[in-house]
């Protein structure tokens, strides 16, 4: 089952659909959550319905999954470009917020799953959060700055010097945007996420490089506590946009939330 609902973030609505697995919704059992964080300039749809697709599978193995347009993103209020990198970690938040308030959730159970951009939102959010126990990185994003730069272009981002913003793909981003990616390092902080991680990056990734997906291993072995699990999928792109490399994406993803990781999820016997 699905249903239309909104995150209340500093007096803008940011738009959210919810996922519930019939099973435990019948019931009356508690469940594991997802929450998608979304990537630059996307929307909680994906690109060719990655998020949907995710969303709909994982309702249908136990969880109540979350996705949700960052403000000025799909169809939340605000405006993308305004926003700072801070702006994004407080909106994530949000969401965790918002779905511990929803029927069955387990407030234990709370899995952040970050792609590309989403990816780093994610993993600064989960570090200083401590509702939040799993990680899962797709195609995340090493270095916010360098890597949205090269997205936008070093012509374009020129531009920002002179117009005071970037005009990428219809959104204005400004300094106030552009610059607090500066203060994101999502590499080391992630050595401060005490929770399993799952890290999923295609080798043939041509906007965001798959070595990051290494160095995000690596940094997860430095501490003390929490397993952390690598994959990387032959020849997927960035947003593993073929029936087979999808296929590949959410099988392991979903068997490591339901064999893998500390979940409890309902009809599985784990």
């Amino acid at each position: 089952m699905e249903k239309h609902d909104c995150i209340h973030w500093k007096g803008k609505r940011l738009t959210a659909t919810v996922h519930y697995p019939k099973s435990v919704l019948s019931k009356n059992k508690i469940s594991p959550a997802v929450i998608i964080c979304h990537g630059f300039t996307s929307n909680r749809i994906g690109v060719d319905r990655l998020f949907v697709k995710t969303a709909q599978q994982l309702s249908s193995n136990g969880f109540v999954v979350v996705r949700f347009d960052y403000s000025g993103c799909g169809e939340s209020e605000g405006n993308y470009g305004e926003n700072s990198f801070e702006d994004l970690i407080d909106q994530t938040y949000a969401a965790v917020s918002f779905a511990l308030e929803l029927p069955n959730v387990d407030s234990d159970q709370i899995t952040l799953l970050g792609h590309s951009l989403g990816g780093a939102v994610a993993v600064h959010s989960a570090a200083r959060d401590e509702r939040v126990k799993q990680l899962i990185l797709w195609s995340a994003v090493g270095r916010p700055f360098d890597d949205i730069v090269n997205i936008v272009g070093e012509e374009e981002y020129s531009h920002l010097f002179i117009k005071g913003f970037v005009d990428h793909l219809g959104y204005s981003l400004t300094t106030k945007f552009l610059q607090s990616l500066k203060n994101s390092n999502p590499l080391d902080q992630l050595s401060q996420f005490s929770g399993d991680v799952l890290l999923v990056h295609g080798t043939d990734d041509k906007e965001i490089p798959a070595h990051y997906c290494g160095e995000f291993f690596e940094n997860t072995q430095k501490r003390s506590c929490g397993k952390s699990k690598i994959q990387l999928i032959k020849g997927a792109n960035h947003t593993f946009s073929s029936i087979m490399h999808f296929n590949e994406l959410i099988t392991v993803t979903s068997d490591w939330l339901i064999n893998d990781s500390n979940l409890m999820v309902p009809g599985t016997g784990f």
